[in-house]
């Protein structure tokens, strides 16, 4: 016990050379959990929003339906077999026919694609019950990035122009019935969302449709000709792995002050190692061998990790709770970057983010202190005692 105690009185005795090290180490602390909570906040944040407005528990493809090729979208759709009829029946999925339309809003014409689905389900989070309506006229719901790029709103009417399966061009008014506040783009931009049965009507394809969304937690997975079952981990993919391609990227910030920090407690140590010669040499006539003397000064450094854990601890801990219950506010430009995020994102702060960090900070501080304490190795107690380093 006699060296952690010795540690502790010597960075103890360093005064404010000690505390500006803990200071910057334990930034690092606390801006790496941060930072690493944003992310996981974001990530689930978003995941959440897609799956509830769009993926629920998984969906049912058509075989010809490609959502990065919109002309794919004239063959892609098909009679849906009994089995998902049945689950549709029962309220458990929900058809979405999709199909390509040109709208005129103000006099200006402009590609959109037209979604009919059942205005009852429960699904999805869309306010689709707003479709259900007595009037003549094609009631329709815009997501508000739809609304600000068109300049529609609630009330207006805008000509819709579209080709039926045979080929055949018609047109009709749509009533714009709701503006939705949503934050998942993949619903919002350039969509109208119509009741399907209108839709099967205008298309002319009769109980057909383009995708079937199950509802969360389905588990099933019956296979089909002409349809593909898409699974929450395919239909994901592309967000997770853009997201941690993010939180890659992010980690560069929090490397760099890691390795400002690291930096100082380098300094600190061949400066200890340089000015304590005499102590060291004086240790080692007394007794102390090597490897305890390089123990030593590596604790000490090692115990500038532990008090800056401390230190973040106690300012750090009431920041983060804080920030965590009210969240962190984003700029209103974020909305066109595409991603499924809100004003606010509410960072995640797991035990495993924590202790990881600590760990983290800890073993580096740890091996940054060990490297320079390689040179007492070869240093000879009559040198030491003398100011000498060999």
């Amino acid at each position: 016990m006699i060296i952690p105690r010795l540690a502790f009185k010597n960075i103890y005795g360093a005064g404010l050379r000690t505390w500006l090290n803990v200071i910057a180490l334990s930034f690092s602390f606390v801006a790496i959990i941060f930072l690493q909570g944003l992310y996981n906040g974001m990530n689930n944040q978003v995941e959440k929003a897609t799956i509830d407005a769009l993926y629920g528990g998984g969906q049912y493809w058509h075989n010809n339906y490609d959502p990065y090729d919109p002309l794919t979208l004239d063959n892609a759709h098909g009679e849906i077999p009994a089995a998902l009829q049945k689950l549709i029946k029962e309220k458990k999925a929900v058809p979405i026919l999709i199909w390509q339309a040109t709208i005129y809003p103000h006099g200006r014409f402009q590609n959109a694609l037209l979604k009919g689905i059942t205005p009852e389900q429960t699904i999805l989070s869309i306010p689709t019950s707003v479709l259900k309506t007595d009037e003549e006229t094609i009631p329709a719901l815009i997501g508000s990035r739809m609304a600000k790029s068109t300049g529609l709103k609630k009330g207006d009417y805008v000509t819709i122009r579209w080709r039926d399966v045979n080929g055949t061009f018609d047109a009709d008014e749509a009533k714009i019935v709701e503006t939705m506040k949503t934050n998942v783009p993949d619903i919002d931009n350039g969509q109208l969302w119509i009741p399907i049965k209108k839709m099967r009507q205008m298309t002319a394809i009769p109980d057909e449709a383009t995708i079937i969304v199950l509802e969360k937690g389905s588990q099933f997975n019956e296979k089909f000709d002409n349809w593909k079952r898409k699974n929450l981990n395919f239909l994901m993919k592309d967000l997770r792995a853009l997201f941690l391609t993010k939180s890659i990227g992010g980690s560069i910030f929090y490397i760099l002050l890691l390795f400002l920090a690291m930096l100082a407690i380098f300094d600190t140590q061949v400066l200890s190692i340089f000015r304590r010669r005499k102590e060291m040499g004086t240790l080692m006539a007394l007794g102390m061998t090597r490897s305890k003397l390089i123990q030593l000064f590596t604790l000490e450094g090692a115990m500038h990790a532990i008090l800056a854990a401390v230190v973040a601890a106690i300012y750090g801990t009431p920041l983060l709770i804080y920030i965590a219950s009210t969240g962190y506010g984003i700029p209103e430009v974020a909305d066109s970057y595409g991603f499924a995020l809100g004003n606010r994102i509410f960072p995640v702060f797991t035990a495993g983010l924590i202790i990881g960090t600590t760990l983290l900070v800890l073993i580096v501080t740890t091996i940054v202190s060990y490297l320079p304490t390689r040179k007492i190795a070869k240093l000879k107690p009559t040198d030491a005692l003398r100011g000498k380093l060999t």
